[in-house]
């Protein structure tokens, strides 16, 4: 396991290892505000030697960003007070930790106010909400920078913006929730300029050396044949305004990282990220566990059992640079200790996933 021990340098930010924490919504933090035990949950995982906390996704400030109930926010006064007490529990523990920034996009339907996206399109296709305004953008785009200027000022190590699975930026990416004919839609690159123009703003408002990561995924909520990039040449289309803006790491979601994600090559989704765009990238996908993520309808891979597989391959794929860090996600729900246990070779006194554990932030 020495390659998942060796550090890593993104900016200023250096990780002492190759595992990240994926984020995943908790909904645990009632009104919006994340409270002493948010902190310890993740300060535990920092203390069991987890090289990068990537934290559940934050509202940044827009009403339509917001479409579940508990599910922290990144602005007010309280809600940025305790995320600086996770900060200091984290790097207390030992550990990094960066916010994931998140607009929910095309999956606030049916709830009040009504959704927003690129052209007022749910995932399905059928009418959803309503197309952005070119001022509405220039307000998101605002909104996102802001919040990673908070991140900054709170002392968290970089941000991550979420755009993958369906949500706001996502939206922009697809063409199946963008319709637009103005310079946010059609080609793969004008797709990508939404998300080019919040990190673009995110850069501006940061200093030099604070990362900036960005997930992005082929699939969507309960929409998994879904493809932003059907083609290695539309893949490059889209990652190069977002690599020319300042992203640092992509991090490239996917429900089984071995599975190849082009015809002709065995490189996964992070592979590819990684060879065209020439920046990190973050792999992810039922690392350590036998049952992949979504079977059949959303979240059924979260709440459901899934048993514990080896690592083997994945620290293969690691050591021939196929990607620069691991993400972990359901397993490290089960056991906050697996990366202290996984970096020695102990992954057999693990225990299995267990949907119960969604009910408590062990």
């Amino acid at each position: 396991m020495a390659t998942l021990d060796e550090p890593f340098t993104l900016g200023d930010l250096t990780v002492p290892n190759r595992i990240v924490m994926a984020p995943m919504t908790r909904m645990q933090s009632a009104g919006g505000v994340p409270g002493p035990d948010v902190a310890e949950y993740y300060a535990r995982r920092a203390a069991h030697q987890v090289g990068l906390i990537i934290t559940e996704g934050t509202y940044i400030n827009r009403a339509a960003a917001a479409a579940y109930d508990n599910v922290p926010r990144f602005y007010g006064e309280e809600s940025l007070a305790g995320w600086a007490h996770v900060v200091r529990r984290v790097h207390q523990a030992g550990g990094r930790i960066i916010p994931q920034l998140w607009h929910t996009g095309a999956a606030r339907f049916g709830t009040e106010p009504p959704a927003e996206g690129p052209s007022g399109l749910g995932l399905d296709g059928a009418p959803a909400g309503r197309a952005m305004t070119r001022r509405d953008i220039d307000e998101t785009v605002a909104a996102f920078a802001e919040a990673a200027a908070a991140a900054e000022r709170l002392g968290f190590d970089g941000v991550e913006l979420h755009g993958a699975h369906g949500y706001l930026i996502d939206d922009f990416l697809w063409r199946g929730t963008n319709r637009r004919t103005d310079r946010y839609g059609g080609d793969p690159a004008s797709r990508a300029r939404f998300g080019a123009e919040i990190v673009q703003a995110i850069r501006a408002a940061v200093g030099p050396g604070f990362p900036v990561l960005f997930r992005l995924s082929q699939w969507k909520v309960d929409h998994y044949e879904a493809r932003i990039a059907e083609n290695p040449d539309e893949l490059a289309q889209l990652l190069a305004p977002l690599t020319e803006a300042g992203v640092d790491a992509f991090h490239a979601s996917t429900r089984r990282y071995w599975l190849p994600e082009f015809d002709g090559s065995p490189l996964n989704l992070a592979g590819w990220v990684r060879k065209l765009s020439g920046r990190s990238a973050v792999t992810v996908g039922s690392v350590g566990l036998d049952q992949q993520y979504g079977v059949g309808e959303f979240a059924q891979g979260f709440t459901e059992q899934a048993g514990l597989t080896g690592i083997e391959e994945l620290v293969a794929r690691l050591e021939r640079d196929e990607f620069d860090l691991v993400a972990v996600g359901r397993t490290l729900l089960a056991n906050p200790d697996w990366a202290a246990k996984a970096l020695r070779g102990e992954l057999a006194q693990t225990v299995p996933y267990d949907p119960a554990v969604l009910k408590t932030l062990v």
